[in-house]
């Protein structure tokens, strides 16, 4: 099959399109380091695993309705800081409770 020859006008779209896409991977290498730093703060916190800690941040956005980066955003802020908005606060402290850990690591046995 003969190859038809590509318009200039069809390289330019192209190349925009590859620039869009190129700027969208970058975002999410961003967005991905973010919730990356704030899971490893809600493990330190909470002393649990990063799989936990994925979750409690997973559920904190669910239940505060605020975007996954955007809450990742505000813990880190909180690390740097010690201010975050009350409600989120709350909602972090109860979903700490719930899927920390029932003894802190290397404690003696409780009872």
């Amino acid at each position: 099959m003969a190859r038809v020859p590509r318009e200039p006008d069809d390289e330019t779209d192209r190349i925009l399109s590859l620039e869009a896409e190129i700027a969208q991977m970058k975002e999410a290498i961003a967005s991905h380091a973010v919730v990356d730093q704030a899971i490893g703060v809600v493990v330190a916190l909470g002393r649990m695993s990063p799989d936990e800690g994925w979750i409690v941040l997973r559920e904190l956005s669910q239940h505060t309705n605020i975007k996954l980066r955007n809450v990742s955003d505000l813990i880190l802020v909180w690390g740097r800081s010690g201010e975050m908005p009350e409600e989120i606060c709350a909602e972090l402290e109860d979903l700490l409770d719930r899927h920390g850990p029932l003894q802190i690591p290397g404690a003696p046995p409780l009872g």
